[in-house]
Protein backbone atom coordinates (compact mmCIF):
# COMPACT_ATOMS: atom_id res chain seq x y z
CA UNK A 1 0.00 0.00 0.00
CA UNK A 2 1.27 3.51 -0.81
CA UNK A 3 2.44 5.65 2.12
CA UNK A 4 -0.06 8.25 3.41
CA UNK A 5 -0.15 11.34 1.23
CA UNK A 6 -0.29 14.64 3.14
CA UNK A 7 -2.20 16.54 0.47
CA UNK A 8 -4.93 13.88 0.54
CA UNK A 9 -4.84 13.85 4.33
CA UNK A 10 -5.31 17.63 4.30
CA UNK A 11 -8.51 17.05 2.30
CA UNK A 12 -7.93 20.18 0.26
CA UNK A 13 -6.52 23.55 1.09
CA UNK A 14 -7.07 24.30 4.78
CA UNK A 15 -7.71 21.12 6.68
CA UNK A 16 -5.94 20.43 9.92
CA UNK A 17 -4.77 16.81 9.57
CA UNK A 18 -1.45 16.09 7.85
CA UNK A 19 0.37 12.74 7.75
CA UNK A 20 4.07 11.83 7.55
CA UNK A 21 5.40 12.34 4.02
CA UNK A 22 7.60 9.78 2.23
CA UNK A 23 9.82 12.61 0.90
CA UNK A 24 9.97 16.42 0.76
CA UNK A 25 11.37 17.83 -2.48
CA UNK A 26 10.75 21.01 -4.45
CA UNK A 27 10.93 24.80 -4.62
CA UNK A 28 8.66 27.09 -2.57
CA UNK A 29 7.98 30.74 -3.45
CA UNK A 30 7.39 32.13 0.03
CA UNK A 31 5.16 35.08 0.93
CA UNK A 32 6.88 38.44 1.31
CA UNK A 33 8.49 39.34 4.61
CA UNK A 34 5.63 41.05 6.43
CA UNK A 35 7.90 43.00 8.79
CA UNK A 36 9.52 44.66 5.76
CA UNK A 37 6.26 44.91 3.80
CA UNK A 38 4.50 46.84 6.59
CA UNK A 39 7.35 49.34 6.70
CA UNK A 40 7.83 49.64 2.93
CA UNK A 41 4.17 50.58 2.52
CA UNK A 42 3.90 52.79 5.59
CA UNK A 43 7.15 54.73 5.19
CA UNK A 44 6.44 55.48 1.54
CA UNK A 45 3.03 56.78 2.62
CA UNK A 46 4.92 59.28 4.81
CA UNK A 47 7.34 60.34 2.06
CA UNK A 48 7.22 62.77 -0.83
CA UNK A 49 6.18 61.57 -4.29
CA UNK A 50 5.04 58.04 -5.09
CA UNK A 51 6.45 54.54 -5.41
CA UNK A 52 5.52 50.98 -6.36
CA UNK A 53 5.92 48.27 -3.73
CA UNK A 54 6.14 44.73 -5.15
CA UNK A 55 5.69 41.66 -2.97
CA UNK A 56 4.63 38.05 -3.28
CA UNK A 57 1.57 36.53 -1.64
CA UNK A 58 0.69 39.14 1.00
CA UNK A 59 -1.05 37.60 3.99
CA UNK A 60 -3.87 39.04 6.07
CA UNK A 61 -1.56 41.29 8.12
CA UNK A 62 0.00 42.97 5.08
CA UNK A 63 -3.40 43.36 3.44
CA UNK A 64 -4.55 45.13 6.61
CA UNK A 65 -1.74 47.65 6.11
CA UNK A 66 -2.71 48.13 2.47
CA UNK A 67 -6.36 48.62 3.43
CA UNK A 68 -5.49 51.17 6.14
CA UNK A 69 -3.38 53.21 3.73
CA UNK A 70 -6.11 52.99 1.10
CA UNK A 71 -8.53 54.45 3.67
CA UNK A 72 -6.07 57.35 4.08
CA UNK A 73 -6.05 57.87 0.30
CA UNK A 74 -2.39 56.86 0.07
CA UNK A 75 -2.58 53.50 -1.73
CA UNK A 76 -4.15 51.81 -4.71
CA UNK A 77 -3.60 48.27 -5.91
CA UNK A 78 -2.02 48.04 -9.38
CA UNK A 79 -2.04 44.24 -9.69
CA UNK A 80 -3.34 41.60 -7.34
CA UNK A 81 -2.88 37.82 -7.26
CA UNK A 82 -4.23 34.77 -5.48
CA UNK A 83 -2.47 33.00 -2.62
CA UNK A 84 -0.42 30.74 -4.90
CA UNK A 85 0.50 33.12 -7.72
CA UNK A 86 4.13 33.37 -8.78
CA UNK A 87 3.66 36.97 -9.97
CA UNK A 88 3.98 39.67 -7.31
CA UNK A 89 1.24 41.95 -6.02
CA UNK A 90 2.02 45.59 -6.82
CA UNK A 91 0.84 48.54 -4.73
CA UNK A 92 1.11 52.19 -5.78
CA UNK A 93 1.73 54.38 -2.73
CA UNK A 94 1.46 58.19 -2.71
CA UNK A 95 3.17 59.93 0.18
CA UNK A 96 1.69 62.60 2.42
CA UNK A 97 5.02 64.22 3.29
CA UNK A 98 5.93 67.65 2.01
CA UNK A 99 8.17 69.87 4.16
CA UNK A 100 8.52 66.98 6.61
CA UNK A 101 7.50 63.35 6.75
CA UNK A 102 3.83 62.80 7.54
CA UNK A 103 0.95 60.47 6.91
CA UNK A 104 -1.65 62.07 4.60
CA UNK A 105 -4.89 63.69 5.70
CA UNK A 106 -6.25 65.82 8.51
CA UNK A 107 -9.82 64.52 8.90
CA UNK A 108 -10.67 62.15 11.75
CA UNK A 109 -10.33 58.55 10.62
CA UNK A 110 -10.74 55.06 12.11
CA UNK A 111 -8.36 52.43 10.75
CA UNK A 112 -8.86 48.68 11.21
CA UNK A 113 -5.55 46.89 11.87
CA UNK A 114 -7.12 43.41 11.81
CA UNK A 115 -4.72 41.00 13.53
CA UNK A 116 -1.55 42.97 12.70
CA UNK A 117 0.28 43.97 15.88
CA UNK A 118 3.20 45.44 13.93
CA UNK A 119 0.81 47.64 11.95
CA UNK A 120 -1.02 48.93 15.03
CA UNK A 121 2.16 49.78 16.90
CA UNK A 122 3.92 51.41 13.95
CA UNK A 123 0.76 53.33 13.02
CA UNK A 124 0.48 54.63 16.58
CA UNK A 125 3.82 56.37 16.10
CA UNK A 126 3.24 57.39 12.50
CA UNK A 127 -0.21 58.84 13.22
CA UNK A 128 1.34 61.45 15.51
CA UNK A 129 2.57 63.14 12.30
CA UNK A 130 -0.90 63.81 10.84
CA UNK A 131 -2.94 66.75 12.10
CA UNK A 132 -6.22 64.89 12.56
CA UNK A 133 -7.51 62.32 15.03
CA UNK A 134 -6.69 58.68 14.23
CA UNK A 135 -8.41 55.77 15.97
CA UNK A 136 -6.86 52.32 15.59
CA UNK A 137 -8.98 49.21 16.09
CA UNK A 138 -8.29 45.49 15.66
CA UNK A 139 -9.78 42.04 16.02
CA UNK A 140 -10.33 40.36 19.39
CA UNK A 141 -6.81 38.89 19.44
CA UNK A 142 -5.10 42.19 18.65
CA UNK A 143 -7.36 44.06 21.09
CA UNK A 144 -6.01 41.86 23.90
CA UNK A 145 -2.38 42.74 23.23
CA UNK A 146 -0.59 45.41 25.33
CA UNK A 147 -0.44 48.90 23.81
CA UNK A 148 0.76 51.03 26.73
CA UNK A 149 4.29 49.82 25.95
CA UNK A 150 4.00 52.06 22.85
CA UNK A 151 1.73 54.79 24.18
CA UNK A 152 3.77 55.58 27.29
CA UNK A 153 7.08 56.46 25.57
CA UNK A 154 5.21 58.36 22.87
CA UNK A 155 3.51 60.48 25.53
CA UNK A 156 6.97 61.22 26.93
CA UNK A 157 7.73 62.79 23.53
CA UNK A 158 4.66 65.01 23.85
CA UNK A 159 2.29 62.90 21.73
CA UNK A 160 -1.40 62.66 22.62
CA UNK A 161 -2.07 58.93 22.68
CA UNK A 162 -4.89 57.25 24.61
CA UNK A 163 -5.45 53.51 25.00
CA UNK A 164 -8.51 51.64 26.20
CA UNK A 165 -7.48 50.12 29.52
CA UNK A 166 -4.02 49.60 28.04
CA UNK A 167 -5.30 48.04 24.82
CA UNK A 168 -6.98 48.93 21.53
CA UNK A 169 -8.84 50.96 20.44
CA UNK A 170 -5.98 53.47 20.46
CA UNK A 171 -6.66 57.16 19.82
CA UNK A 172 -3.96 59.50 18.51
CA UNK A 173 -4.54 63.25 18.28
CA UNK A 174 -1.72 64.17 15.94
CA UNK A 175 -0.11 67.36 14.77
CA UNK A 176 1.14 68.53 18.19
CA UNK A 177 4.82 69.45 18.52
CA UNK A 178 6.95 66.48 19.50
CA UNK A 179 10.01 66.81 21.70
CA UNK A 180 13.44 65.39 20.82
CA UNK A 181 15.42 63.76 23.58
CA UNK A 182 16.87 60.52 24.92
CA UNK A 183 14.60 57.54 25.51
CA UNK A 184 15.37 54.18 27.13
CA UNK A 185 12.86 51.43 26.38
CA UNK A 186 11.92 48.85 28.98
CA UNK A 187 11.70 46.01 26.48
CA UNK A 188 13.67 45.10 23.36
CA UNK A 189 10.90 45.40 20.77
CA UNK A 190 11.35 46.41 17.12
CA UNK A 191 7.66 47.37 17.03
CA UNK A 192 7.97 49.81 19.94
CA UNK A 193 11.30 51.12 18.67
CA UNK A 194 9.81 51.60 15.19
CA UNK A 195 6.82 53.51 16.59
CA UNK A 196 9.10 55.97 18.39
CA UNK A 197 11.30 56.40 15.33
CA UNK A 198 8.27 57.22 13.15
CA UNK A 199 7.21 59.88 15.63
CA UNK A 200 10.75 61.22 16.14
CA UNK A 201 11.07 62.04 12.43
CA UNK A 202 8.64 64.93 13.09
CA UNK A 203 10.49 66.32 16.13
CA UNK A 204 12.79 69.35 15.83
CA UNK A 205 16.16 68.04 16.93
CA UNK A 206 18.00 64.82 17.70
CA UNK A 207 16.21 61.89 19.32
CA UNK A 208 17.99 58.81 20.63
CA UNK A 209 16.21 55.57 21.51
CA UNK A 210 18.07 52.85 23.40
CA UNK A 211 16.77 49.32 23.83
CA UNK A 212 17.80 46.86 26.58
CA UNK A 213 18.69 44.20 24.00
CA UNK A 214 19.05 43.63 20.24
CA UNK A 215 16.10 44.22 17.90
CA UNK A 216 15.44 44.03 14.17
CA UNK A 217 16.72 47.03 12.21
CA UNK A 218 14.24 47.07 9.32
CA UNK A 219 12.97 50.58 10.15
CA UNK A 220 16.46 52.11 10.24
CA UNK A 221 17.55 50.35 7.04
CA UNK A 222 14.50 51.47 5.12
CA UNK A 223 14.61 55.07 6.34
CA UNK A 224 18.28 55.32 5.37
CA UNK A 225 17.44 53.86 1.95
CA UNK A 226 14.73 56.52 1.50
CA UNK A 227 17.09 59.33 2.49
CA UNK A 228 16.32 60.12 6.13
CA UNK A 229 19.15 60.78 8.60
CA UNK A 230 18.70 57.77 10.85
CA UNK A 231 21.39 55.47 12.24
CA UNK A 232 21.95 52.71 14.75
CA UNK A 233 25.04 52.20 16.88
CA UNK A 234 24.92 49.22 19.20
CA UNK A 235 21.57 49.33 20.98
CA UNK A 236 20.91 53.02 20.25
CA UNK A 237 19.01 54.44 17.27
CA UNK A 238 19.53 58.14 16.45
CA UNK A 239 16.98 60.19 14.49
CA UNK A 240 17.64 63.70 13.16
CA UNK A 241 14.39 65.60 12.74
CA UNK A 242 12.41 67.04 11.21
CA UNK A 243 13.07 64.53 8.46
CA UNK A 244 11.77 64.21 4.95
CA UNK A 245 12.38 61.62 2.26
CA UNK A 246 11.53 60.67 -1.29
CA UNK A 247 9.35 57.65 -2.03
CA UNK A 248 11.23 54.80 -3.75
CA UNK A 249 10.21 51.56 -5.45
CA UNK A 250 10.94 48.47 -3.34
CA UNK A 251 10.87 44.72 -4.00
CA UNK A 252 10.16 43.01 -0.68
CA UNK A 253 12.13 39.76 -0.15
CA UNK A 254 10.56 36.50 0.99
CA UNK A 255 9.86 36.02 4.68
CA UNK A 256 12.59 34.22 6.68
CA UNK A 257 9.99 33.42 9.35
CA UNK A 258 7.98 31.61 6.66
CA UNK A 259 11.15 29.89 5.49
CA UNK A 260 11.67 28.57 9.03
CA UNK A 261 8.84 26.04 8.66
CA UNK A 262 10.45 24.40 5.64
CA UNK A 263 13.95 24.62 7.12
CA UNK A 264 12.76 22.72 10.17
CA UNK A 265 10.86 20.20 8.03
CA UNK A 266 13.90 19.60 5.83
CA UNK A 267 16.24 19.34 8.82
CA UNK A 268 14.09 16.65 10.44
CA UNK A 269 12.90 14.60 7.45
CA UNK A 270 15.23 11.78 6.33
CA UNK A 271 14.52 12.39 2.59
CA UNK A 272 14.32 16.15 2.04
CA UNK A 273 15.70 18.62 -0.50
CA UNK A 274 13.91 22.00 -0.44
CA UNK A 275 14.85 25.26 -2.21
CA UNK A 276 13.59 28.67 -1.05
CA UNK A 277 14.38 31.56 -3.46
CA UNK A 278 15.04 35.22 -2.60
CA UNK A 279 14.61 34.98 1.17
CA UNK A 280 15.46 38.04 3.27
CA UNK A 281 18.86 37.63 4.94
CA UNK A 282 18.86 40.58 7.32
CA UNK A 283 21.42 39.68 10.03
CA UNK A 284 18.77 40.27 12.73
CA UNK A 285 16.44 37.73 11.08
CA UNK A 286 18.62 34.72 10.27
CA UNK A 287 18.97 33.49 13.83
CA UNK A 288 16.83 30.48 12.90
CA UNK A 289 19.52 29.41 10.43
CA UNK A 290 22.23 29.70 13.08
CA UNK A 291 20.15 27.75 15.61
CA UNK A 292 19.36 24.92 13.20
CA UNK A 293 23.00 24.71 12.10
CA UNK A 294 24.03 24.39 15.75
CA UNK A 295 21.56 21.53 15.99
CA UNK A 296 23.27 19.88 13.00
CA UNK A 297 21.14 20.98 10.03
CA UNK A 298 22.65 21.29 6.54
CA UNK A 299 21.58 24.70 5.12
CA UNK A 300 23.09 26.24 2.00
CA UNK A 301 22.91 30.05 1.62
CA UNK A 302 23.52 31.65 -1.79
CA UNK A 303 23.37 35.50 -1.82
CA UNK A 304 21.30 37.16 -4.58
CA UNK A 305 20.57 40.69 -5.83
CA UNK A 306 17.23 42.32 -4.97
CA UNK A 307 16.28 46.05 -5.32
CA UNK A 308 15.93 47.61 -1.88
CA UNK A 309 17.78 48.00 1.42
CA UNK A 310 17.65 44.37 2.57
CA UNK A 311 20.05 41.50 1.70
CA UNK A 312 18.48 38.38 0.19
CA UNK A 313 19.50 34.97 -1.09
CA UNK A 314 18.48 31.43 -1.94
CA UNK A 315 18.25 28.83 0.81
CA UNK A 316 18.54 25.08 0.33
CA UNK A 317 17.87 22.58 3.10
CA UNK A 318 18.74 18.90 2.73
CA UNK A 319 18.45 15.92 5.02
CA UNK A 320 21.27 15.18 7.43
CA UNK A 321 21.90 13.29 10.66
CA UNK A 322 19.38 13.50 13.48
CA UNK A 323 19.35 16.94 15.09
CA UNK A 324 21.04 17.57 18.44
CA UNK A 325 19.38 19.15 21.48
CA UNK A 326 20.08 22.82 22.16
CA UNK A 327 19.84 25.39 24.94
CA UNK A 328 18.41 28.80 23.94
CA UNK A 329 18.43 31.84 26.22
CA UNK A 330 18.42 35.62 26.04
CA UNK A 331 19.76 37.56 24.16
CA UNK A 332 19.81 34.94 21.37
CA UNK A 333 16.05 34.51 21.77
CA UNK A 334 15.34 37.99 20.34
CA UNK A 335 16.60 36.93 16.91
CA UNK A 336 14.26 33.91 16.74
CA UNK A 337 11.22 35.12 18.70
CA UNK A 338 8.79 34.46 15.82
CA UNK A 339 10.37 31.13 14.90
CA UNK A 340 10.30 29.61 18.40
CA UNK A 341 7.07 27.59 17.95
CA UNK A 342 8.46 25.73 14.95
CA UNK A 343 11.89 25.43 16.59
CA UNK A 344 10.03 23.60 19.37
CA UNK A 345 9.12 21.02 16.72
CA UNK A 346 12.83 20.67 15.88
CA UNK A 347 13.58 20.21 19.58
CA UNK A 348 10.92 17.49 19.79
CA UNK A 349 12.75 15.54 17.07
CA UNK A 350 16.26 16.16 18.39
CA UNK A 351 18.39 13.75 20.39
CA UNK A 352 18.46 14.80 24.02
CA UNK A 353 16.68 17.49 26.07
CA UNK A 354 16.42 21.07 24.81
CA UNK A 355 15.59 24.11 26.93
CA UNK A 356 14.30 27.60 26.12
CA UNK A 357 14.48 30.46 28.64
CA UNK A 358 14.29 34.25 28.38
CA UNK A 359 11.28 34.11 26.04
CA UNK A 360 8.57 35.60 28.25
CA UNK A 361 7.54 37.86 25.34
CA UNK A 362 5.96 34.77 23.76
CA UNK A 363 3.15 35.02 26.29
CA UNK A 364 1.87 38.33 24.83
CA UNK A 365 2.04 37.53 21.12
CA UNK A 366 -1.10 36.62 19.14
CA UNK A 367 -1.57 33.99 21.84
CA UNK A 368 0.31 32.65 24.83
CA UNK A 369 2.70 30.75 22.59
CA UNK A 370 4.50 29.09 25.48
CA UNK A 371 1.33 27.53 26.86
CA UNK A 372 -0.09 26.53 23.46
CA UNK A 373 3.18 25.09 22.15
CA UNK A 374 3.74 22.93 25.22
CA UNK A 375 0.09 21.85 25.37
CA UNK A 376 0.16 20.88 21.70
CA UNK A 377 3.36 18.88 22.06
CA UNK A 378 2.05 17.04 25.10
CA UNK A 379 -1.20 16.30 23.27
CA UNK A 380 0.69 14.45 20.51
CA UNK A 381 2.84 12.51 22.97
CA UNK A 382 6.00 14.63 23.25
CA UNK A 383 7.76 15.00 26.62
CA UNK A 384 7.40 18.78 27.03
CA UNK A 385 7.20 21.00 30.11
CA UNK A 386 6.26 24.65 30.46
CA UNK A 387 8.69 27.07 32.12
CA UNK A 388 7.80 30.63 33.21
CA UNK A 389 9.68 32.08 30.24
CA UNK A 390 10.07 29.09 27.92
CA UNK A 391 9.96 25.30 27.87
CA UNK A 392 11.89 22.07 28.26
CA UNK A 393 11.48 19.40 25.56
CA UNK A 394 12.96 15.90 25.35
CA UNK A 395 13.12 14.69 21.78
CA UNK A 396 12.37 11.28 20.34
CA UNK A 397 12.83 9.70 16.88
CA UNK A 398 10.19 10.66 14.32
CA UNK A 399 7.63 8.31 12.80
CA UNK A 400 7.62 7.42 9.10
CA UNK A 401 3.94 6.42 8.95
CA UNK A 402 0.67 7.72 10.31
CA UNK A 403 -0.14 6.77 13.91
CA UNK A 404 -3.16 4.78 15.02
CA UNK A 405 -4.78 7.85 16.54
CA UNK A 406 -4.82 11.64 16.52
CA UNK A 407 -5.09 14.52 18.99
CA UNK A 408 -6.66 17.93 18.51
CA UNK A 409 -4.15 20.78 18.85
CA UNK A 410 -5.55 24.14 19.94
CA UNK A 411 -4.05 27.08 18.01
CA UNK A 412 -5.78 29.96 19.79
CA UNK A 413 -6.22 31.38 16.27
CA UNK A 414 -2.42 31.83 16.12
CA UNK A 415 -0.96 31.33 12.64
CA UNK A 416 2.48 30.26 13.84
CA UNK A 417 1.06 27.60 16.15
CA UNK A 418 -1.09 26.18 13.34
CA UNK A 419 1.82 25.96 10.90
CA UNK A 420 4.28 24.60 13.47
CA UNK A 421 2.03 21.64 14.25
CA UNK A 422 1.30 21.01 10.58
CA UNK A 423 5.07 20.59 10.20
CA UNK A 424 5.09 18.25 13.21
CA UNK A 425 2.57 16.04 11.42
CA UNK A 426 4.37 16.27 8.10
CA UNK A 427 7.61 14.87 9.55
CA UNK A 428 6.08 12.47 12.10
CA UNK A 429 6.89 14.21 15.40
CA UNK A 430 5.15 12.69 18.42
CA UNK A 431 3.29 9.43 18.91
CA UNK A 432 -0.03 10.75 17.56
CA UNK A 433 -1.10 12.61 14.44
CA UNK A 434 -2.37 16.10 15.25
CA UNK A 435 -5.58 17.72 14.11
CA UNK A 436 -5.01 21.49 14.05
CA UNK A 437 -8.26 23.13 15.15
CA UNK A 438 -7.97 26.31 13.04
CA UNK A 439 -5.67 25.75 10.04
CA UNK A 440 -7.15 28.70 8.14
CA UNK A 441 -5.51 31.14 10.58
CA UNK A 442 -2.23 30.44 8.73
CA UNK A 443 -3.44 32.95 6.13
CA UNK A 444 -2.60 35.79 8.54
CA UNK A 445 1.06 35.53 7.53
CA UNK A 446 1.27 32.69 5.02
CA UNK A 447 -1.61 32.39 2.53
CA UNK A 448 -1.45 29.09 0.66
CA UNK A 449 0.68 27.38 3.31
CA UNK A 450 -1.12 24.04 3.03
CA UNK A 451 -0.90 24.15 -0.76
CA UNK A 452 2.85 24.62 -0.48
CA UNK A 453 2.96 21.72 1.92
CA UNK A 454 1.27 19.51 -0.66
CA UNK A 455 3.57 20.72 -3.46
CA UNK A 456 6.66 19.30 -1.75
CA UNK A 457 5.47 15.69 -1.84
Amino acid sequence: MDPPHPSRACRGNRKGIVMPAPALRGTVQLPADKSIAHRALLLNAMGEGSAVISLHRPGGDVRSTAAALADLGALRTLTDADDNATAPVRYHVTGGGRARAALPGTDPVTLDCGNAGTLMRLLTGAATTRAGRTVLTGDDSLSARPMERVAEPLRAMGARVTTTDGHAPVTIDGGVPLLPGAHHLRIASAQVLGALVLAAVAADGVTTITTPGPTRDHTERLLTFLGAEVSRTGLTTTVHGPARWECRDIDVPADPSGAAFWLVAGAIHPRADIILPLVGLNPTRVGVIRVLERMGAHIEVIPAELPGPEPAGRLRIRSGPRLRAIELAAPEVADVIDELPVLAIAMAAAEGTSTLTGAGELRVKESDRIALTVAGLRAIGVDAHELPDGWRITGSPVRTTSSSGSATVATGGDHRIAMAFAIADLVGVGTLDCDVDDPACADISYPGFFDDLGSLL
